[in-house]
């Protein structure tokens, strides 16, 4: 049996094969979870504890658009592009429209979230532990997920590597607002073999 010596310990080839294994195993499982999140398919549920006071559960949001932005308190592009995302809410949460912006930050900089978001009009909340674990590992920020009337995702934020701004705010969100029945009929296309 052949071994190698690290730091004062031996490894036997079975014992690399072993590892070896388990990490190939770990990386499809990894990328199997992360596959089921698709646009025309349901969106993971999340539920939130807002920061204002009150909760959030996407299972409760039949009926109304939901953008969830995922954000942190030291990234710069996420602040560059919450003034759209406030402008936009604004302009058409008389239609059905909600707006969560969910900090990835620690509990320690509740404070710093506070700060950042006093002057928008949207909820805002604090993702702990594995309360939003359904839309995978959140370490690229800004990312941002539109779910249609129904539940649907709609808008997968890990595919597009752009800033939000008014414009394509817009064309993501206004015809899921817009137009339910084609919301509808898009649902009916997907469960459809």
């Amino acid at each position: 049996m052949t071994h190698w010596g690290f730091m004062g310990s031996s490894i036997t080839i079975h014992t690399l094969q072993t590892l070896m294994v388990c990490t190939c195993l770990l990386c499809c499982s990894a990328h199997a979870w992360a596959s089921e999140l698709a646009e025309g398919m349901p969106a993971p549920a999340i539920q939130l504890e807002l920061i204002g006071g009150g909760a959030f559960n996407s299972v409760d949001q039949s009926g109304k658009v939901v953008v969830l932005n995922f954000w942190a308190t030291w990234c710069a592009p996420c602040r560059e592009e919450m003034p759209a995302i406030d402008a936009f809410y604004r302009a058409h949460r008389a239609e059905g429209l909600e707006v969560i912006a969910v900090s990835i930050d620690a509990p320690r900089d509740l404070d710093k979230i506070r700060r950042i978001v006093k002057n928008y009009s949207f909820a805002t909340a604090l993702a702990l532990g594995k309360q939003a674990s359904g839309y995978g590992r959140l370490s690229r920020v800004p990312v941002t997920f539109v779910i249609d009337r129904n539940g649907v995702l709609r808008f997968d934020g890990y595919k597009f590597a752009k800033l939000l701004d008014q414009p394509t705010l817009e064309k993501i969100v206004t015809p899921l607002l817009h137009n339910p029945r084609s919301a509808l009929l898009a649902d009916a296309k997907v469960l459809t073999p």
